[in-house]
């Protein structure tokens, strides 16, 4: 057989592209990207972690923490928002939070947040990653971390998904492409190109199927690398998928309108719900994004659209989580690339800009003490005066309580050595 010419006259490329497409949409899925070489096994997580799956809310934009989680009542930086009591003694939330509010006693509340990096792009990066952004290397987020070095629960679904939201230029970095986040745009339309196209059965599939397994097969006589490999897997693990019911975990109409309604009717909302199905059904790693907090213009007037949408999904999750007897065994994070500036910008319509020194991020569930604040800045939220938390750190809480090691070692295909978060140590005090 000629291996750049199919039967039925499609060149290669366009079987390969049209395959692609028609198993899970795979033209947008990074197992398409360059896999590249990753020493090392996965090390499965040891007995003390009780975080068995991950769900990751991120704030692209750099959400205020002082119109948020670190109020400062009475301050000028506080501007017109009030502070409410919540359901711990202690933790006062902003006036945007009334559903969070009673969920505090599941949650810790790092207030010592702090991050090298002021600048969007950067700032994403580091967050997602402990390392700075640089031009010769592309290094692995939290979820591909995780997915790397403890597996896939369920052996059908990805270990690692993304709901929602532009993290251009993450996922799986140096690691080999399959670590990297299944990307769903829309959540409420579950898996696109999920099913076999028109006009192609079972029969036919199988066909199409033996053909590029025979393809592959003379194409590795020749290059038989780890790349080519990997690649030729993808399709069987999409075949494998596309007749599995572990389909279902995608389909948010077989939840209970009711339940629907609880996250809130919107993209965020029905994310974080998708992600509690993802998790229940054995997805280690699911990131929901929601843009929008950049905040320069109109600071107050947006971060109360902002965060009536956050506290409705956050505490829905979290509450539908414990209600399952879930939350133990999930970690859930709230996070963003930095905060906001504790000067209002009156010019500006009352905005707020960059602020990298101080802000603001979550932890519940996954053996994370409830109830509890983490560190704490000054009284106009300018200065961190307690327990200091780096980013590198924060992803090195995360990752420890997954049970992930965090001294493991692994090669870039330059040989130079990485870690899942560079020089970052656990705050292990969070866990209970």
């Amino acid at each position: 057989m000629n291996i750049k010419k199919v039967s039925d006259g499609f060149s290669r490329r366009q079987f390969v592209e049209g395959a692609a497409k028609s198993f899970l949409g795979l033209g947008a899925m990074p197992f398409l990207a360059n896999a590249a070489l990753a020493s090392g096994t996965y090390n499965r997580a040891p007995e003390f972690a009780k975080a068995k799956s991950v769900i990751y809310l991120y704030m692209s934009g750099g959400m205020s923490h002082i119109d948020t989680f670190d109020p400062k009542p009475g301050a000028d930086t506080q501007g017109p928002v009030e502070t409410i009591k919540t359901n711990v003694d202690g933790i006062r939330v902003s006036e945007h939070f009334p559903n969070m509010a009673k969920q505090m006693k599941h949650v810790a509340v790092i207030n010592s947040m702090n991050s090298t990096q002021g600048a969007h792009a950067q700032g994403r990066y580091f967050m997602h990653t402990s390392y700075a952004m640089r031009g010769t290397i592309t290094h692995p987020d939290m979820g591909a971390w995780s997915s790397y070095h403890l597996g896939k629960v369920n052996k059908t679904l990805p270990a690692n998904v993304k709901i929602g939201g532009n993290s251009s230029g993450l996922g799986g970095g140096f690691l080999e492409s399959k670590h990297a986040a299944l990307p769903i745009g829309n959540p409420s339309a579950g898996l696109q190109h999920s099913k076999l196209p028109r006009g192609v059965d079972d029969e036919r599939l199988a066909r199409r199927m033996a053909r590029l397994k025979s393809m592959n097969r003379q194409f590795m006589k020749k290059y038989d690398t780890k790349q080519a490999r990997a690649y030729a897997e993808m399709y069987d693990e999409a075949v494998r998928l596309m007749k599995s019911e572990d389909l279902k975990a995608f389909d948010l109409s077989l939840e209970k309108q009711s339940t629907r309604n609880s996250y809130g009717d919107n993209p965020f909302g029905q994310g974080c719900l998708l992600a509690r199905r993802l998790v229940e059904n054995g997805v280690r790693f699911i990131e929901v994004d929601d843009g929008g907090w950049d905040t320069h213009d109109d600071n107050f007037g947006r971060i109360a659209t902002k965060a009536q949408v956050l506290d409705q999904a956050m505490a829905a999750l979290l509450s539908d989580l414990s209600a399952r007897g879930m939350l133990d065994t999930t970690m859930v994070v709230l996070a963003t690339e930095f905060g906001r500036t504790p000067t209002i910008q009156v010019a500006r319509n009352n905005g707020r800009n960059h602020y990298p020194q101080a802000f603001t991020c979550l932890l519940a569930g996954g053996g994370i003490k409830g109830g509890i604040k983490f560190g704490k800045t000054d009284d106009e939220g300018r200065e961190i005066e307690d327990d200091m938390v780096e980013v590198p750190d924060f992803n090195a809480t995360i990752a420890y309580g997954l049970g992930m090691d965090l001294e493991k070692k692994v090669m870039s295909p330059s040989l130079r050595p990485f870690t899942i978060a560079d020089k970052g140590k656990a705050v292990k005090s969070l866990f209970a």
